[in-house]
């Protein structure tokens, strides 16, 4: 608590921390008085890979145009360009006046005594301030009109032809109306959520764009809320037609209203959510009540969610049209409102490049020479002090005797339900279950593996048994916290080339509904629909311009996967279901004109997957729930394999908890590869191959990683480069990352770096699990609480000596294997990589 005082209310702000991590002009090399002047900084940087994403664009346009007015219209975390005109003096007035605590809330939560905290907050930081008027209140804003933006055109986007947005978006209330609030964010789920709302029917089924726009439904998180509705990946000449659906919508909500199932079914996943416990519980109440409290709204009504459940519950029994009046009075007769469009331009990125070099230019005319022998110096100075080792002494820390020397040990029991292996932990789960199924795929295909991400993401989504899908949909609502299918690839503990492939299957649900949920799985294995073309094309519009949109935003996690690809079998199979090669395979099945191969591959693919045999399942509920919940699971495993036409002999034994996967047949290669993308900065990744979690190396590696990433690379990359990882020059932190192994190698590192790097690899060690969670990494990856066990012990035995021979062993040059991968605009040098098709 004291270093958060001490940070928001009296930070250093010195002015060099502000050229650091704001910005500042550069000599590009700091220490050539002759290389050219540019702009350096953190968030300089970081806000240039922001606004790479068409999303994040249009997001902040939308706000800025919504509410031209007041602070909203400007962006908060500071346009590339308008940063270079902020000064030191600027930034510590700002600061003065709104990090004030006459500004500030302070929120706790946890089962500490809340004396000692207030006596603290008083005595380090109250005390020492008089009240002010911070002048924050935000006046209401007017709008009312029409706007157009433009941004980068994707490469991959499904259908290039097709890739301009439209959204309309509506001023609401004042968030500050806690009831009201409420009633307009499930007016919003009702009109947009989920295949059975009348605006996905309007606009997402006809096929016109490939998903909702980017921003979508209720915002509570400025002073007035918002609704936005339209779409994305659309062509210029529907615009109007698109216009036209929206209102005609509007005017049918307005006469039909919604089925009470659907109001039903909504309640029903509040009362979920309400029930089910997350690690950062407390957190997440924060931020759920900050907006509204900082607009001086009530934060403990807002808590009140059963009031507001039952408030609404009786006004709409005492008036039915309700919800009708509310659209026709917020969607209907409101004038405040904004239409934005945005169409990709072919030189937008040029443009943006021109005006930064204008801005740049412009900076650098004012200079006279002593100005830039000063700007020479004081880089240097910079330089001279990024270099320097702050001294952390003054920080309360805690030591590496802190920690628990043991982990808690989490007790499940395992069993078998119609030869199935099944793992139960009881846990104080709140009333909910939480099923979950890994089923294997190693008898799989090869050619079948790219579409696997694809036959997870629609198998519970194209309808199934007697459902069909905005039926089936309706039920998973009705009946379970959600149900849904993902990818799984398990490297083994013990062996690098091996590994376990598969999908898992997961859900929730209410105690009440346990045979329900049991039944909408059956259904799946049984007889799911892939027949439905349409429903299936919306679905692959939809998950292909996901991914898409992603990318930007995942940058890093693309470049890592690539960059691993050639180094394990299990991260080759991670490039084909989650990497670079997923998204271009999807852009793909998003051209073809005909589906029909597709279905009939998603067939074949669930004859090898939702088979008994391959199978092995979890369960965790409550000791009193847990004999019913045996009981279901079994019924659901007896009427899957009977409805399997070849019964094959059920296995008497569960020795093979594990069938560990297939051994690789490749050797593992060097590879460069470089994805031309348009975005203003580089993503690069290298990797290199080491041991498997059970190996004597593993733990001092951890430690090394942890060690290098905060002690070497996030200085050298971050802080003297100005990067914010999206890289200053590729080549340059690829020099960087070859003397962060230097570094390592030569041992420059002290007793007090490696005790800090055990403190941040034992935080996320031990960061709390959820009830709903725990027994999973046994579960999943056969990782046993014995395992944890030594595991832990050897991150504490870590020494200097072993962190320095792991780095000769595995690191050095002539040893190590390793992948690079670049995403990002090419260039000269780069152009001499291999391209990844």
């Amino acid at each position: 608590l004291s270093v958060y005082l001490d940070a928001a209310f009296f930070p250093c702000l010195r002015e060099q921390d502000f050229w650091q991590e704001g910005w500042r002009l550069e000599n590009e090399n700091p220490t050539d008085p002759n290389s050219p002047l540019v702009f350096k900084g953190v968030v300089f940087n970081e806000m240039k890979g922001a606004f790479s994403d068409n999303e994040r664009v249009y997001a902040q346009h939308l706000q800025n145009k919504l509410y031209p007015d007041h602070t909203y219209s400007v962006v908060s975390g500071g346009e590339p360009l308008a940063i270079p005109d902020l000064t030191w003096e600027q930034l510590k007035q700002f600061h003065a006046t709104h990090y004030h605590p006459s500004n500030a809330r302070f929120f706790t939560y946890g089962d500490l005594p809340l004396e000692q905290h207030l006596k603290q907050i008083e005595e380090e930081a109250l005390s020492k301030f008089e009240r002010i008027n911070p002048n924050t209140e935000v006046p209401p804003s007017h709008t009312g009109r029409e706007d157009h933006v433009t941004c980068s055109p994707d490469a991959l986007a499904p259908d290039p032809a097709r890739q301009n947005t439209l959204c309309v978006s509506y001023l609401l209330g004042d968030i500050t109306d806690t009831f009201e609030g409420f009633t307009l964010s499930l007016l919003s789920s009702l009109m947009i959520s989920g295949p059975n709302s009348p605006f996905y029917k309007a606009l997402i089924e006809p096929n016109i764009g490939t998903d909702f726009s980017s921003v979508v439904g209720y915002d509570g998180s400025t002073k007035e809320a918002s609704f936005s509705i339209g779409l994305q990946g659309m062509a210029e000449e529907d615009t109007e037609r698109v216009k036209q659906i929206i209102s005609q919508t509007i005017n049918d909500i307005i006469e039909s209203g919604f089925e009470e199932e659907r109001i039903d079914a909504l309640l029903h996943k509040i009362e979920i959510q309400m029930k089910h416990q997350s690690t950062n519980f407390g957190l997440s109440l924060a931020s759920y009540i900050a907006s509204s409290w900082n607009h001086d709204g009530d934060p403990v009504e807002l808590l009140q969610i059963n009031d507001s459940v039952a408030k609404f519950k009786q006004t709409l029994k005492e008036n039915p049209r309700f919800l009708q009046d509310k659209v026709k009075h917020y969607f209907k007769e409101n004038t405040h409102r904004l239409t934005l469009s945005m169409s990709p331009d072919e030189v937008y990125l040029e443009k943006q490049a021109k005006a930064e070099e204008e801005k740049l230019q412009k900076k650098i005319h004012a200079l006279s020479d002593s100005d830039k022998k000063d700007i020479y110096e004081k880089g240097l100075e910079l330089l001279a002090a990024q270099s320097k080792t702050q001294d952390a002494s003054c920080l309360p820390a805690l030591k590496v005797s802190d920690i628990e020397p043991t982990i808690p040990v989490t007790p499940v029991q395992i069993s078998t339900a119609v030869g199935v292996p099944v793992q139960y932990c009881e846990q104080p789960t709140n009333g909910l279950v939480y099923f979950r199924a890994m089923c294997s795929l190693n008898t799989l295909p090869e050619d079948l593996r790219l579409y696997v991400p694809l036959f997870c993401s629609v198998v519970t989504k194209m309808g199934c048994g007697g459902l069909d899908y905005r039926q089936q949909s309706q039920q998973m609502e009705l009946r379970t916290g959600g149900m849904s299918v993902s990818t799984q690839v398990v490297p083994d503990s013990t062996q690098l080339d091996m590994y376990e492939q598969g999908v898992l299957l997961s859900s929730s649900c209410l105690e009440r509904n346990l045979p329900h949920m049991f039944h909408l799985w059956s259904d799946i294995f049984n007889n799911p629909h892939f027949d439905e073309v349409e429903r299936l094309r919306v679905l692959v519009m939809m998950s292909a311009q996901e991914l898409a949109n992603g990318i930007s935003y995942s940058g890093h996690m693309y470049a890592m996967t690539r960059a691993g690809r050639h180094l394990t079998p299990a991260g080759d199979l991670n490039e084909t279901l989650g990497g670079m090669e997923q998204v271009k395979f999807m852009k793909r099945v998003a051209e073809l004109s005909d589906l029909s191969q597709v279905i009939r591959t998603l067939v074949r693919i669930k004859k090898h997957l939702l088979n008994p045999d391959n199978m092995r399942c979890a369960i965790n509920t409550t000791p009193q729930k847990m004999s019913d919940t045996a009981a279901q699971l079994e019924s659901f495993m007896k009427d899957v394999a009977d409805n399997r036409k070849e019964r094959k002999p059920v296995r008497s034994n569960i020795i093979e908890w594990f069938s560990t996967g297939k051994k690789w047949c490749q050797k593992p290669c060097q590879m460069k590869t470089f994805f031309q993308l348009p975005f203003p900065v580089h993503f690069i990744s290298e990797s290199i191959r080491t041991v498997p979690f059970s190996h004597h190396d593993y733990a001092s590696l951890c430690i090394l990683a942890r060690m290098m990433t905060a002690k070497f690379l996030h200085g050298e990359i971050r802080e003297k480069g100005g990067a914010y990882g999206g890289g200053p020059g590729w080549e340059e932190t690829l020099s960087a990352f070859r003397r962060g192994v230097d570094w390592a190698k030569s041992g420059q590192f002290t007793q007090q770096d490696i005790d800090e790097a055990k403190l941040s690899v034992f935080s996320a060690v031990d960061s709390p699990v959820a009830p709903a969670d725990k027994g999973m990494g046994r579960f999943l990856s056969g990782v046993t609480d014995e395992m944890k066990q030594n595991h832990r012990e050897r991150l504490f035995a870590v020494t200097h000596q072993s962190l320095v021979e792991v780095a000769e062993r595995y690191l050095g040059v002539g040893q190590r294997t390793c992948g690079v991968a670049i995403l990002g605009p090419e260039n000269e040098a780069i152009k001499k990589i291999p391209h990844g098709s």
